[in-house]
């Protein structure tokens, strides 16, 4: 069946204060997803799920849906706390449980392989042609192969402020593991990773800025969301109780689960197209300067949708 893009959607954005996911950025009022959307059209998908919590769905269908294509599909998935495999939610619990409860949110609308991204990410249409045409292949036999799109670490840092990355191990072209780094700051063309050390002092990682690095952009077979529940088993087992309140389950946990028990493998697909997104409210400036040339160079209409709506 063809491929789906999963969109996650849910979060609110502390760092930068606010439903950053429905926030002008485009020379016609165009939100990061609906650059997503327009590459992901272009690359061949033609059905989209987001992911957001209940109470934004209103806001949602009015900035996103109307004027999508008519041959695109949209469906909504809702993130909620009480939405996990066995298990109580903890007195006093707000926070959501991670990008992969928020994925297996999705569960019962996934019936083909898909993509993820996240929603205030800007990925560059490369990355979704490499995605769709791996998804859209037959997998063969054999333990599902999975996909990961990669970026270089110096295309995807800003200047204002500290940002997590999964800086990744690859041999022969597929993932090896992922190590994340929670404090990566802008080092002329590397990047300045802060680690917390056994006795609580930071030390200084120098990361080259060729490194690949990880933004969320993944690729999976359906199989995938069993591999994710059977996480959220183990989370809820052994990890909720240490840190009740703010404990998260990761899709690079679950990938690495599957990595360390020969359960999947992951191919790498490479870009070196720039990321740009707006962790803090001084990125939005210099997000939309790049929107703006983009749209000079004639890379995006704008309105995005003029030329595809049938």
């Amino acid at each position: 069946m063809d491929p789906i893009l999963v969109i996650m959607a849910a979060g609110m954005g502390s760092r930068y204060g606010g439903l950053k996911q429905v926030d002008p950025v485009g020379p016609d009022g165009e939100v990061i997803m609906d650059y997503s959307l327009y590459d992901a059209y272009r690359a061949g998908f033609r059905r989209a799920i987001f992911i957001i919590r209940k109470e934004h769905e209103e806001v949602f269908r009015e900035k996103l849906t109307g004027h999508l294509p008519r041959d695109m599909e949209v469906d909504f998935a809702f993130q909620d706390l009480r939405d996990m495999p066995g298990g109580e939610v903890p007195e006093g619990r707000k926070k959501p449980w991670g990008t992969a409860q928020a994925v297996y949110a999705a569960r019962e609308l996934v019936d083909s392989p898909f993509a993820v991204i996240n929603a205030d990410d800007y990925y560059g249409d490369r990355a979704f042609s490499l995605i769709y045409d791996f998804l859209a292949q037959d997998p063969g036999e054999g333990i599902p192969t999975h996909a990961m799109v990669a970026y270089r670490l110096n295309k995807t840092l800003t200047a204002n402020g500290s940002v997590s990355r999964g800086v990744c191990q690859v041999e022969g072209g597929y993932l090896v593991r992922v190590v994340e780094h929670t404090r990566i700051f802008q080092e002329g063309e590397d990047g300045r990773s802060l680690v917390t050390g056994e006795g609580g002092e930071d030390r200084e990682i120098l990361l080259p800025g060729d490194s690949p690095v990880s933004m969320n952009f993944w690729g999976f077979r359906p199989s995938f969301m069993g591999a994710i529940q059977e996480e959220l088993r183990s989370f809820i087992k052994n990890e909720l109780p240490e840190n009740p309140l703010k404990a998260e389950c990761y899709l690079p946990s679950v990938i690495s689960r599957q990595l360390e028990e020969g359960e999947a493998r992951v191919r790498v697909l490479t870009t070196d197209q720039a990321w740009m997104g707006v962790t803090y409210q001084e990125d939005k400036a210099r997000v939309q300067e790049g929107f703006r040339k983009k749209w000079e160079e004639g890379i995006y209409p704008s309105p995005l949708w003029t030329d595809q709506r049938g």
